[in-house]
């Protein structure tokens, strides 16, 4: 295993902002840990570089407890929101900061800055003052700079969360390829699930200091561990049920769930596509509280007549009623999932 953490833990004024965490990241592997402001995200990469000392736990790479050897040598590339780029150097300078001091050629360094920024959407900009630069470029050169060196483990905070949303998408397939390519390991945090769940082969959710659930993208998008993991993710149909062999009864009436879900007092999610529009005489009748174009769909906001949560329903724009209709709701087991 490259990277593992043991009962891991970080204290500020007393209280645990990295609370006894177990990970473990193999070799060629790309984690992506997620969560909200506060989760403990970034902690556990500043943990990890050595720049926020543990006060309990370990950090091991291949191995060897790192409690005693200090960032500039525990051979991770690093890219931290703030950037902390070298202002006296041009973006050229900044991003062969590190081939240079592993004794890299200057033909060789040359070809890997010019290649490096190509990729990170700054072609010709080796000459420009770090200074002229907008916060999105400078991004983009601290993450080239962080290539660079090729570490072996490359550990990322927020990295692509100051460009645009075209840029992003964009960047997201090429890391994912370049770090195929070159088979980096990453340790990624962010607070975007697109962006996690499309470069991840991994995903820890975090919560409070701890992990609330650590998977791959497809098993933690199915089935997310709790209600707070579901609505993390953007799921807000989510309940408390009485599961009965196939049957859940929740405040939205009697719902069928997958056979052999976890049975008793529960919650249940329902995801907007399982939400399905019928006619009002047909199902849970429900009045059209509000819509949103999405893009790929329009989300629908609907509000039951007899009580209970509102619902959000995923219908195809041609399909999607007005604000104030009327309509019936049936629901899809293959899109209902018992949680816990």
């Amino acid at each position: 295993m490259l990277l593992s953490l043991r009962e891991a833990t970080v204290r500020l004024g007393g209280r645990p902002v990295l609370d006894g965490v177990d990970l473990d990241v193999a070799e060629h592997e790309v984690v992506c840990v997620l969560g909200p402001s506060g989760s403990g995200k970034s902690t556990l990469l500043r943990a990890v570089a050595g720049l926020q000392p543990l006060d309990a736990g370990r950090v091991l790479l291949d191995g060897r407890d790192q409690a005693d050897v200090p960032a500039h040598r525990r051979g991770v590339g690093l890219m931290f929101q703030d950037h902390q780029l070298f202002p006296q150097r041009d973006v050229g300078g900044n991003v062969a900061f590190g081939p240079r001091m592993h004794g890299v050629s200057k033909a060789e360094r040359d070809a890997e800055v010019r290649e490096l920024l190509e990729l990170v959407g700054l072609p010709g900009a080796e000459r420009r003052a770090v200074a002229g630069l907008s916060g999105g470029e400078q991004q983009r050169v601290a993450l080239a700079r962080a290539l660079a060196p090729r570490p072996r483990l490359l550990m990322l905070d927020e990295p692509l969360g100051q460009l645009d949303r075209s840029l992003r998408e964009r960047l997201v397939v090429e890391l994912r390829e370049l770090f195929g390519r070159l088979g980096t390991t990453v340790l990624a945090v962010t607070h975007d699930q697109g962006e996690a769940f499309a470069l991840a082969d991994r995903v820890v959710v975090m919560r409070d200091g701890r992990i609330a659930q650590s998977g791959t993208p497809l098993e933690v998008w199915k089935r997310p561990a709790d209600a707070f993991v579901a609505r993390f993710l953007g799921f807000d149909n989510v309940v408390a049920a009485t599961v009965t062999d196939a049957v859940a009864d929740t405040p939205w009436g009697k719902l069928p769930v997958p056979e052999g879900s976890p049975q008793g007092g529960r919650e249940l999610l329902v995801r907007p596509a399982g939400v399905r529009l019928v006619a009002e005489d047909a199902g849970l009748p429900c009045t059209v509280a509000a819509r949103t174009f999405k893009g790929t769909h329009v989300s629908v906001r609907l509000r039951p007549r007899d009580g209970g949560p509102l619902l959000e329903a995923a219908c195809a724009l041609a399909d999607a009623p007005e604000t104030g209709a009327g309509t019936g709701v049936v629901f899809d087991a293959a899109d209902v999932v018992v949680l816990g």
